[in-house]
C-alpha cells in the first residue's frame, strides 16, 4: 500500500455523499456498538463500488449470446460472440467493480485471431445477481466457469483476469485450474493490504480492521495470505503473462514484480501512461495479450 493508492481511494469513497455517511455511521458505531462496526464493515467492504447499477446496461454487448448461470447465492452472467469462430475460448475477467464490457477490445482482437472469448459479469457486477461478493468468491467462480465450458466441450485455452480477479485467478491455478496459459493484467499482491487501505479510508481503528480480516477469513475458510505470490506463485505452473502499468493508482507496479518473481517463467510487460484500465484498451498490450495465449 502507498500514499498514491490511499489518495486514490479516498478520492473515490469521499466523492460519493453516501460512501461520507458510511465513514461517520461506521465510526460512531466504533464508539457505541464495535460488534455492529465490524458487521457494518464487512457489509461495505464486499459491496462492489460503483454499483453494478451503473453497468447493468452495455450496449456494445447487445449483439452477443448472454447466458446467466446460479452461482451460490447470486449469479454469474456470461457473454459470448454471437455465430463467428468456433476456436478455443478464451475466458475474460473484469476486476472489482468492474464489468464484462470492459474486455470487449481484447475480445474483439482474440476474434481476429480466429479465438472465441467469453466474457464475465461476476457475482453482484454488471447484470450478475448478488449485492456484495469478495475475492475467494471470484476464484470459486473462475473454477466453476472454466470447469462448466470444459464440460459443454470447449477447449479453455486460457484465462485473462484483471485486477482483483488476476489475483483469484493466480490463487485457482494454484489450486489446479486446468487451463493451459494465463494472462494476469494490473494484479493486486496483497488482500491483507486492502484491509488497511480500506480502514484507513474510512477511519477505521487496527481492532476493527483486524476482527474484519477475522470475519471474512472465518466465513471464507481462508487466509488473506493464502492469496499472496509468495504463496500462490511457486504452485502456478502455466506459462504466465503479466502486465502492469508504471503509474498504476489503484494497484502498485511492485505488486506485478512480487508475482513476476513467484511464478517460474512469468513475463512481465511493463508499461507506462496508461494507468489502471487503459491498458485494456491499449493496442500494444492487446497484441502482447493475444500472441501469448496463441503461444
Amino acid at each position: 500500500m502507498n500514499s498514491t493508492s490511499l489518495q486514490t481511494a479516498s478520492a473515490y469513497y469521499q466523492a460519493n455523499p453516501g460512501t461520507r455517511w458510511l465513514r461517520w455511521a461506521l465510526g460512531l458505531s466504533e464508539r457505541v456498538w464495535p460488534a455492529l462496526a465490524v458487521r457494518g464493515a464487512y457489509r461495505v467492504f464486499g459491496t462492489p463500488l460503483p454499483s453494478k447499477w451503473l453497468h447493468r446496461r452495455q450496449p456494445d454487448l447487445a449483439r452477443w449470446n448472454l447466458t446467466r448461470l446460479p452461482f451460490e447465492d447470486a449469479s454469474l452472467t456470461l457473454y459470448q460472440p454471437p455465430p463467428g469462430p468456433h476456436g478455443p475460448v478464451v475466458l475474460l475477467l473484469h476486476g472489482w467493480g468492474g464489468y464484462a464490457q470492459q474486455m470487449l477490445p481484447l475480445a474483439k482482437a482474440l476474434i481476429a485471431q480466429g479465438l472465441r472469448p467469453a466474457l464475465v459479469d461476476l457475482p453482484a457486477h454488471g447484470r450478475s445477481e448478488g449485492s456484495t461478493s469478495n475475492l475467494p468468491q471470484f476464484a470459486r467462480a473462475i473454477e466453476y466457469l472454466t470447469a462448466r465450458l470444459q464440460q459443454q466441450g470447449h477447449e479453455v485455452r486460457a484465462v485473462v483476469a484483471h485486477s482483483l480477479a488476476a489475483n483469484a485467478l493466480a490463487y485457482a491455478a494454484a489450486r489446479g485450474l486446468a487451463v493451459p496459459r494465463l494472462a494476469l493484467l494490473a494484479p493486486p499482491a496483497s488482500p491483507y493490504a486492502y484491509t488497511r487501505l480500506f480502514a484507513m479510508v474510512f477511519g477505521l481503528s487496527e481492532e476493527t480492521r483486524a476482527r474484519l480480516q477475522q470475519r471474512v477469513e472465518a466465513r471464507e475458510g481462508i487466509l488473506m495470505r493464502q492469496f499472496e505470490p509468495a504463496a500462490v506463485g511457486p504452485r502456478v505452473a502455466q506459462p504466465t503473462l503479466i502486465v502492469h502499468d508504471r503509474e498504476d493508482r489503484i494497484n502498485r507496479f511492485a505488486d506485478a514484480e512480487a508475482f513476476r518473481d513467484a511464478i517460474a517463467g512469468a513475463r512481465l510487460l511493463e508499461t507506462s501512461g496508461l494507468g489502471h484500465t487503459r491498458l485494456l484498451r491499449d493496442d500494444e498490450v492487446l497484441q502482447a495479450v493475444v500472441a501469448h495465449v496463441r503461444g
